[in-house]
């Protein structure tokens, strides 16, 4: 009899489809974990910001926007709720906040989502949340580097293109991520890159798959040095133009570490087996794959990820917190 090749994923993210009720996301979670046995534990993620992205099950209240939050000036409080709600849920890991700024009115994707439409806002509101989340014990992932509050397009169907100048973008859009990256002790753990092209630094690749937003830009430039996580692989801004294998290894090789693909199990394959291809090949060196599972790894244990279940939800205690922050908006 052949040998069975067993592949165990890394992580895995939750979207609201996957959250029917508070008692069958925790069982979900507890069956994913018993299945990952006693190798190294999974990133659990989940893309919840509050406002119109909020994935928790329906018991739970909902959660203010960002944008209500940074007005507020109660954004340490908003980080310690999205910790919490992540926790209760095993969730270990947060694509959030954004530090995107709402400075184009036009802009639909991000809107209530960015924490205000400047750079100071922004930078205060995105650096109390992420001290917050960080004590909840929950990996905030910052987002969308390097900026998508200024583009008119939506990265999930087109490319987007922001051809401000470098110097604009440093006054600007990058100033969030910068403050983040120099001002969080230990180093901030995770910054998801968007689907941009960044005409001033690479009028070719957008930031996801370019070298030099990622390796440049990212970490030589600002001085980055944790897990960088792509955004989802299967939107427009790169579906349209490069087929899934590809921009895999052309993401890789950017100096992304964690791709994400969030829909389709052909699309898993496709991706796994173009990666593998590229390795034989010698497009992705071994040198780059030990970068990302080193930082990967660091990750993992600095959070002190585990395989053990997560106990029922404390559904009043947690909606309590929510109302609280609630409570400070509406003041």
């Amino acid at each position: 009899m052949g040998l069975v090749e067993v592949v165990v994923p890394g992580g895995l993210i939750y979207f609201s489809r996957n959250a029917e009720s508070a008692g069958q996301l925790v069982d979900l979670t507890n069956q994913l974990k018993a299945l990952n046995g006693d190798y190294i534990p999974q990133f659990i993620g989940i893309d919840q910001e509050g406002g119109r992205v909020d994935r928790m099950p329906p018991e739970v209240k909902d959660t203010p926007s960002a944008y209500l939050v940074g007005q507020a000036g109660c954004a340490s409080d908003y980080g310690a709720v999205l910790a919490a709600e992540c926790a209760a849920f095993g969730c270990n890991v947060d694509f959030a906040p954004s530090l995107d700024i709402w400075s184009n009115p036009d802009n639909t994707v991000i809107g209530n989502r960015a924490f205000g439409t400047d750079p100071d806002t922004v930078t205060s509101a995105g650096l109390e949340a992420l001290s917050a989340m960080t004590a909840g014990g929950v990996i905030p992932v910052v987002k969308h580097f390097p900026g998508h509050g200024d583009t008119r397009e939506d990265s999930h169907v087109e490319l987007p293109v922001v051809t401000d100048s470098l110097d604009t973008l440093r006054q600007e859009a990058l100033a969030p991520f910068s403050a983040a990256i120099d001002a969080t002790p230990g180093g901030l753990p995770a910054v998801m890159v968007s689907h941009i092209l960044l005409t001033a630094v690479d009028d070719t690749y957008p930031a996801t798959l370019s070298p030099a937003v990622v390796d440049g830009l990212l970490r030589e430039d600002l001085g980055f040095d944790g897990v960088v996580f792509t955004d989802d692989m299967t939107m427009g801004a790169i579906a349209d133009t490069w087929s899934l294998g590809e921009a895999c290894v052309l993401a890789i090789n950017a100096g992304c570490d964690c791709l994400l693909i969030c829909h389709g199990s052909d699309n898993l394959t496709a991706a796994r087996n173009a990666l593998l291809a590229a390795v034989e090949e010698g497009r992705i060196s071994q040198e780059r794959l030990d970068e990302s599972v080193s930082r990967i790894l660091r990750l993992k244990n600095q959070y002190h990820l585990t395989n053990d279940p997560i106990p029922e939800v404390e559904l009043s205690a947690l909606n309590r917190q929510i109302g609280a922050l609630w409570d400070q908006i509406n003041q």
